[in-house]
């Protein structure tokens, strides 16, 4: 994918403190561990467990989730299916309403050319498209989407989620999958009364349901306390951010992605200016009023991005400061946009570059 004979690449050996920047730099130790954390928690709990590849991107890090115990894969776009599909991966679930024609006949060949392939719904709409076009070929698995209280997708009540289900359990070409829900935090006990009812209604009319999917890694440790579920999907924890160590899931020293930036200017004592804004750390402020811890310097404030540059307000720091040229790293507040923004990521170990990765599934389109 990298296919710009201008980039600047680097290369295993080499030193990250030489690296170009602005720069995600990720640490191969810290990574290693935030799989080998997760995936332990959810076999110790007897859940399965499904990574969402929209943080990383990368095959070489899902081949990773997987070797550790992982069941499957989750993904958000078809185009990011077809990039997984292509490197190995079989068992896979997209978690999005799939409508119109071209994405349907897409996604009808993606499921010829795997065996794993599932999808959800939440809407007559949807579920009457899919039965119209996977009516005459291979019959896809298809998950009704509950909201639990996350208030993004989802069908608002059990006796919907089973109205759903029997639909697509009556439906030519299609195969009814389960439940799936990606709840707000801390709401362990409405997703369990949410999805226990539902059971309860599908139970009752011999529908089987062989997946309940609950999701998040704002809910990570809280998985098992949803008992109805069979398996569990996130993403953020492979890498963790500033938001994941705000909810308490994690410490600064479990992000594995840095952000490594130059200081450009020192126009004032207490300002300094970046070489990454919005195109490098993102916009995204998910409740913070700043973009981003900057390390080694926890007081410093982040006030303001704009495309290329990033501003940086170091009055309550006292007199350590840095200084024009001096690289400093930053740990984002959304580790997942910050993935989309760059072709490449360069892993390290203790400042020395293992790889560099191509972002395989970034900027696709549906």
């Amino acid at each position: 994918m990298q296919n710009n004979p201008f980039a600047v690449v680097a290369k295993a050996g080499d030193n990250v403190a030489d690296l170009s920047t602005p720069r995600p730099i990720i640490d191969e130790d810290r990574l290693a561990a935030n799989i080998a954390r997760t995936q332990s928690y959810m076999d110790q709990h007897g859940l399965n467990f499904r990574p969402h590849i929209k943080t990383h991107k990368i095959p070489a890090l899902a081949s990773a989730q997987v070797a550790a115990g992982a069941k499957g894969i989750n993904c958000q776009k078809i185009t990011e299916a077809e990039v997984f599909a292509a490197a190995g991966f079989d068992d896979i679930l997209i978690t999005f309403n799939i409508l119109g024609p071209e994405k349907l006949g897409r996604l009808a060949d993606l499921n010829e050319r795997i065996g794993g392939l599932k999808v959800v719904a939440d809407s007559t709409v949807t579920i009457d498209g899919l039965s119209a076009q996977f009516a005459a070929r291979k019959p896809l698995v298809v998950l009704v989407e509950c909201d639990t209280g996350g208030g993004r997708c989802g069908v608002q009540t059990p006796a919907e989620a089973f109205a759903l289900a029997k639909r697509i359990h009556d439906a030519k070409g299609l195969t009814f999958g389960g439940l799936l829900n990606y709840p707000k935090p801390g709401a362990a006990a409405e997703v369990q009364a949410f999805l226990s009812e539902t059971l309860a209604l599908l139970k009752a009319e011999g529908i089987g349901c062989p997946i309940v999917s609950n999701g998040g890694t704002p809910s990570l440790f809280e998985a098992h306390l949803v008992t109805a579920a069979t398996e569990h999907r996130a993403g953020t924890y492979i890498y963790n951010d500033r938001s994941m160590v705000r909810a308490g899931h994690c410490g600064e020293d479990d992000c594995a992605m840095h952000v490594l930036t130059t200081v450009v200017s020192r126009p004032t004592a207490d300002r300094a200016v970046i070489d990454a804004g919005s195109k490098a750390l993102t916009s995204d402020l998910l409740g913070f009023s700043d973009y981003g811890t900057v390390i080694g310097y926890p007081e410093a404030v982040i006030t303001g991005l704009s495309e290329e540059h990033g501003v940086i307000d170091f009055s309550k720091c006292g007199a350590k400061r840095p200084e024009i040229g001096e690289k400093i790293r930053i740990i984002p507040n959304h580790t997942c946009v910050v993935s989309n923004l760059f072709d490449t990521m360069v892993f390290h170990r203790e400042g020395l570059v293992t790889r560099v990765e191509d972002v395989a599934a970034r900027g696709l389109v549906w």
